[in-house]
């Protein structure tokens, strides 16, 4: 695990897109694992940047998102679906039969949650995979106590997660509680794993992947054993940890 510490979120950002250009001019057709919500959104308008700058092409590039909430139809402005194709797909050149988000609203989602795990499978792996971190820890929507040896499954989201997500949301009521989620097994698969924590809030979520012990109460410690992670923190996420643990 590698630990680096910028300026603030868009350094961050730059220095994810320019992995992520490397990456497709090294392997056209790669596979790239990707997160929604708050934090990777200054990457996502990095890439769209660049696309529209020339230096990313994205036409053969495959997606596989982590996770979505349960009962929401993709239509819906608070799914995640909803979010990437206002936030990226719809702003680059990506063919749609190539992004891949899972379903919420699938009659046997028990079922469904291996089709989708055989859908990441036979593209070949992800190549790099983009997580947040929650305020508890979890990684896509594995909240402690979650099985290391998980792969994509239906998880209830803690309270914890429904609070930090309401913001989203006209009131607490609307948040979904249950979610379909890559499991840690299926995250833990990707070649490269790069993981974006930012603000304050996360400082001590951060200080536990990076300082702690692996546990389930913190589902992104797993990440320790990663043969490639990397974790980008701005000064405010960073400021919990040891001199000794920062890379850069």
């Amino acid at each position: 695990m590698k630990v680096k510490v910028f300026q603030d979120a868009q350094s961050i950002a730059e220095y994810t897109a320019d992995q992520i250009q490397k990456l497709i001019k090294r392997k056209p057709e790669c596979v790239l694992g990707l997160a929604t919500g708050s934090t990777p959104v200054p990457t996502y308008r990095e890439m769209i940047k660049r696309y529209e700058q020339g230096k990313l092409d994205f036409s053969q590039v495959k997606t596989y998102n982590l996770d979505e909430y349960l009962g929401l139809p993709k239509e819906n402005s608070q799914s995640f679906y909803y979010f990437m194709w206002e936030n990226l797909f719809s702003k680059i050149n990506i063919l749609k039969e190539n992004t891949h988000l899972p379903s919420g609203t699938e009659a046997d989602m028990e079922s469904y949650c291996k089709v989708y795990e055989k859908q990441v499978e036979q593209s070949g792996g992800i190549d790099l995979h983009l997580l947040g971190i929650g305020n508890n820890g979890h990684i896509g929507f594995n909240e402690p106590e979650e099985n290391f040896s998980q792969h994509v499954h239906i998880v209830s989201l803690t309270q914890e997660t429904i609070q930090a997500n309401k913001r989203f949301f006209e009131n607490v009521q609307q948040v979904p509680r249950k979610a379909i989620t890559m499991g840690i097994e299926t995250i833990m698969k990707a070649e490269k794993i790069i993981l974006i924590a930012t603000g304050k809030a996360k400082a001590k979520a951060v200080y536990d992947t990076i300082s702690g012990p692996v546990t389930p109460w913190c589902p992104a410690s797993i990440l320790q054993r990663h043969k490639d992670a990397e974790i980008l923190l701005d000064l405010e996420a960073a400021a919990l940890l040891k001199d000794e643990s920062i890379n850069c």
